[in-house]
């Protein structure tokens, strides 16, 4: 199956205790045109939610030490990224809890797997659309900030920036998912910062959120065009590299 020309590879991590049910999804999925990671515990997936912005994770619930329901519970306190379990536990009132809990679909196994991918745009498309947070925060990964108030949370608690940072962040997150330029920059800064001092700023602000600077997941790097913040309900259709 090919990947169609006007699908933006989207980066799907699937939670599954089962290896061999992971390569089927991750060369179904693949060739559906999405770009894959897959654990087999949550225990893999909170650490690789540390580092990584991904657009949707595929979740099971029955898995050894934390379950799927357990997982999720716990992430929606500080992330939205969009989730759909996938799983055996067919019941109602199965399906019921895992929406409770914060999942945006339930499928069960066995699945048809076109529906699957369905299933799976449907819940992209949502997510693009909706709003960031109810009370106008940006959120990107394990981080939450406030554009009003220049106050930047991580999961673990608050990250100190200068207020230098505050705004050049302010930035980027009246504009989240789209590439904007030194130009675009300097005028939402009033001028308080150009050319290459952007640059700089740009790079002690990813010292502070990034987890690895030299590849940065979430302030990327457009190039020849400029930057953009990447956030976990991407609605924007650049492909960034750093």
């Amino acid at each position: 199956m090919n990947k169609p020309a006007d699908i933006e590879t989207q980066h799907i991590l699937v939670i599954d205790d089962d290896e061999r049910l992971r390569l089927l999804l991750r060369r179904f999925l693949e060739e559906s045109g999405f770009r894959v990671t897959d654990v087999g515990s949550a225990g893999d997936a909170r650490q690789l939610l540390e580092s990584i912005a991904f657009d949707m994770m595929i979740v099971d619930i029955m898995m050894p030490g934390e379950t799927g329901l357990e997982f999720l519970t716990d992430l929606r306190k500080h992330s939205q990224v969009p989730a759909l379990f996938l799983t055996a536990m067919s019941e109602t009132e199965h399906r019921i809890t895992g929406l409770e809990t914060g999942a945006d679909d339930y499928m069960s196994k066995p699945f048809e797997p076109r529906e699957l991918v369905l299933r799976i745009r449907s819940i992209l498309a949502r997510a693009a659309a909706r709003p960031r947070t109810a009370d106008g925060n940006i959120a990107f990964g394990p981080y939450s900030f406030d554009p009003k108030t220049g106050i930047l949370m991580h999961s673990s608690g608050r990250i100190h920036i200068t207020s230098a940072e505050q705004r050049l962040l302010a930035s980027f997150a009246s504009q989240p998912d789209t590439v904007l330029s030194r130009e675009d920059i300097a005028t939402a800064m009033d001028s308080t910062m150009r050319g290459r001092s952007i640059d700089v700023a740009v790079a002690r602000l990813r010292a502070k959120i990034e987890p690895d600077p030299r590849f940065p997941v979430y302030l990327q790097t457009v190039r020849n065009k400029g930057w953009l913040l990447r956030t976990d309900n991407p609605a924007g259709g650049m492909n960034a590299a750093s």
